[in-house]
């Protein structure tokens, strides 16, 4: 029972639970509890029923393990952000060295470029790159019904007349495209239970799971891109840990230019070029 400030209780609820800062998320939970929208007013005061009972159900859910951006339905990624919820996957700060590499690619912010983001769950990748590259025009295509729906709630809020939607799989794709992002499923099959309770119990099974060695995506992606780039485009595709050797010599058919790391300076992103 969540009483008095309520900030206390909860944060010791979440400690228990084993949350990373119990003390942020609970500040942040007892924000939306009460319907503030910047942690940083909150006072501790007396809740009153409502607002305790809205409380306990934030911090049960949370307790549980269920991702925090599901509980509060939302996500910042590149400085903006994004609505999520259960079916899609939550982006990542790692995830944005896509963009950032996509920058180092092309120094002409105004270029008139084409974009591709195969598998593009909230959308997160490709309205980030529009955001950059103003006189851009990109299409997502994602294959899961639940994640189509949170990516035309973000384009539509984010970046309407820019991105189009197509809900299909990737192999369906058009040519051609100057810059194909993806984020594929890169864990291997066995390893997936082993990760954190939030992930591996919330989070959308198919955009984790990679196969058994966790390359099956990375197969598929290197007989489509060859016929997805224009001559001298580039595809940006991140990796997880380990992956950057076996899953750069798939790419047979295009030009290795680098692999850049994540923000932990782990090989995070293949980027390669179509000759």
């Amino acid at each position: 029972m969540i009483t008095g400030s309520g900030l206390d209780e909860a944060t010791r609820l979440l400690a228990e639970a084993g949350i990373e800062n119990p003390r942020r998320e609970a500040r942040l939970l007892l924000s939306r509890a009460l319907n503030i929208s910047r942690d940083e007013t909150l006072s501790v005061k007396d809740l009153n029923p409502d607002q305790t009972g809205r409380l306990e159900f934030l911090v049960g859910r949370r307790a549980k393990g269920e991702p925090f951006a599901y509980i509060i339905g939302r996500k910042e990624f590149w400085s903006l952000e994004f609505e999520v919820g259960p079916g899609v996957l939550v982006p990542r700060p790692d995830t944005e060295i896509l963009i950032e590499e996509a920058l180092r690619l092309v120094p002409d912010r105004n270029a008139a470029l084409r974009f591709a983001d195969l598998g593009t769950g909230s959308g997160a990748i490709l309205i980030a790159a529009l955001k950059e590259f103003p006189n851009a025009a990109g299409i997502g295509f994602e294959s899961s019904v639940d994640a189509f729906e949170w990516a035309q709630r973000n384009v539509a809020r984010l970046m309407p007349g820019r991105a189009e939607l197509r809900l299909t799989d990737w192999t369906n794709a058009e040519t051609p495209f100057d810059l194909v992002f993806s984020n594929p499923p890169y864990i291997p099959s066995a390893d997936i239970e082993s990760l954190a309770p939030e992930v591996a119990r919330f989070e959308p099974r198919a955009a984790l799971d990679g196969g058994v060695d966790g390359l099956d995506a990375y197969r598929a992606l290197a007989g489509l891109l060859p016929n997805l780039l224009k001559s001298g485009g580039h595809a940006l595709l991140e990796i997880g840990s380990g992956q950057a050797n076996d899953a750069a010599f798939l790419f047979q058919g295009l030009e290795l230019i680098r692999i850049a790391p994540d923000l932990s300076g782990i090989p995070r992103c293949l980027i390669l070029r179509k000759p």
